[in-house]
């Protein structure tokens, strides 16, 4: 039971570091995207390539996860540039789908359909992390580090240069922001933190394939946020914590088929998602009710 309650809170620390790098472009940027999952694999299959071929040191392999899932970024911060709204979703679809057929077709790099296996866990100056409870203490510190730099960027002008672009670009770059650069910036910054919660999730799982990283990955993660509250600090991992719970949830309630419990899942999502779009649109943890604004 001890295992089970600590393969959960590591994988709710992965998940709400996610959840805080989707909702710093969707919530403070106002940048929709639904490639998220992407940065999260290319942040995994670089430290599993790493960690297989060269080195298992945690620091490189994160390093190396987060500045090649920024560079790589580009591919989404140049359209946001260009199209707003439903367009860049679209696009950030696009995205998505070549991501996933790259991490199925690259077989000399990421395995392919049968992914990498063996990753060894994480050394940090001799210590090898070995033991689950050691771990989950590494992965709650990451979650912390990662809450607190969304903190100090949000807090500071650039989040507020953020937030200015989200309610208007154009009243924003009227009084002088650069809306282009702050815009790349805050989407290279998201999706390297991604690859920083790859890197955990591939060392901690050992095992990885393009199927921890499909569209309905990136879906599960914009709901986290829209559940818990986007555009607010603590909102995300509020929306990680209940729909990482949920599933757990459901598996005590004898009433319901196994076989069934993914679907069940889903149609709980959704029903969440819409309620809440009409009755709390500011999410559980914002403040906004219908009718009225935060």
């Amino acid at each position: 039971m001890i295992a089970y309650l600590q393969n959960i809170a590591v994988l709710f620390c992965i998940n709400g570091i996610l959840a805080l790098t989707l909702n710093f472009i969707m919530g403070y940027a106002g940048i929709f995207s639904l490639a998220h999952a992407i940065f999260f694999g290319v942040g995994a299959y670089a430290t599993a390539y790493i960690a297989l071929n060269f080195s298992d040191s945690l620091l490189l392999c994160m390093l190396a996860s987060a500045v090649i899932s920024a560079v790589l970024s580009m591919a989404l911060a140049l359209p946001a540039l260009r199209v707003r709204g439903e367009y860049f979703v679209a696009a950030s679809l696009g995205l998505q789908v070549i991501g996933v057929t790259i991490f199925s077709e690259w077989k000399s790099v990421t395995g392919g359909l049968g992914g990498m296996i063996g990753i060894p866990r994480p050394n940090l100056f001799g210590y090898v992390f070995n033991n689950d409870t050691a771990f989950l203490a590494l992965a709650l510190v990451i979650l912390l580090l990662v809450l607190g730099i969304t903190a100090l960027l949000v807090r500071g002008s650039f989040g507020r240069s953020l937030m200015a672009i989200r309610d208007s670009e154009s009243a924003a770059q009227t009084y002088g922001k650069h809306v282009n650069a702050v815009k790349t910036l805050s989407v290279a910054v998201s999706s390297g933190l991604a690859g920083v919660a790859g890197s955990l999730y591939a060392f901690y799982m050992s095992f990885i394939n393009p199927e921890s990283f499909m569209l309905e990955m990136s879906i599960l993660l914009m709901a986290m946020v829209i559940i818990g509250g986007t555009g607010t600090l603590f909102g995300p991992i509020v929306g990680a914590a209940l729909l990482m719970s949920l599933p757990a949830a459901l598996t005590y309630l004898p009433f319901l088929p196994p076989s069934e419990l993914g679907t069940i899942q889903q149609i709980i999502y959704g029903l969440a998602m819409v309620l809440l779009m009409m009755f709390r649109p500011g999410g559980l943890v914002g403040g906004r009710t219908k009718g009225k604004s935060a």
